[in-house]
């Protein structure tokens, strides 16, 4: 008897060390439990691109009759971007004929540090994104080049870098046969923020 009360005993505290460890990071839903993930919005977005030494600036005015962002409701709908460079020129060429893969991805992480570089000139704050909501990712490239989603993750990659999971995103990524100027990529993007 005494060992059973032992055995039974020792089985209530394992489940109850267990209940502690596991409960508190899970929430229940439809009779399941799943894992919570720390909350997104202790990502800050201004600090994590210091941390990558990334550094924005003021956007140059629109080459032709556009405005860089737009607002409307939550949602911030940001004109087509491209690689321009610190200096103020263009990164140019075709993939798959005048530059390859890494350099049409280094293209399309410019064009994502612009793109940021224009929604904190609109939101002033970028820890007010809510969600990088899409991405329509063009990129100037040989007609025998495939890998266009491969070159648009140099713009993907970079935005969950400094979001987190806000920066996960539906995306579209095509080939062109020219781009403004003969730059390598054009990006736009749609982001929903946090209401005021």
């Amino acid at each position: 008897m005494r060992k059973s009360i032992k055995v039974l005993s020792m089985l209530i505290l394992l489940m109850a060390i267990l209940y502690l460890m596991i409960i508190p990071g899970c929430k229940q839903e439809s009779g399941k439990y799943e894992t919570v993930q720390a909350p997104d919005n202790l990502f800050d977005a201004e600090q994590r691109l210091k941390e990558l030494g990334i550094q924005l600036y003021t956007p140059a005015p629109p080459v032709a009759n556009f405005v860089h962002a737009v607002s409307s409701g939550n949602l911030v709908f940001l004109a087509g971007h491209g690689p321009l460079k610190p200096d103020g020129t263009w990164m140019t060429g075709k993939v798959g004929r005048d530059i390859d893969l890494e350099e049409g991805k280094e293209a399309a992480r410019l064009t994502a540090i612009n793109l940021l570089s224009s929604l904190k000139a609109e939101i002033g704050d970028l820890n007010k994104v809510k969600r990088i909501v899409k991405v329509l990712g063009m990129v100037n490239s040989d007609e025998s080049f495939t890998d266009l989603p491969k070159v648009i993750n140099g713009c993907s990659d970079l935005l969950v870098s400094v979001f987190g999971d806000r920066g996960k995103h539906a995306r579209a990524a095509v080939g062109m046969a020219s781009l403004p100027f003969g730059i390598v990529v054009e990006i736009e993007m749609i982001v929903e923020v946090e209401n005021e």
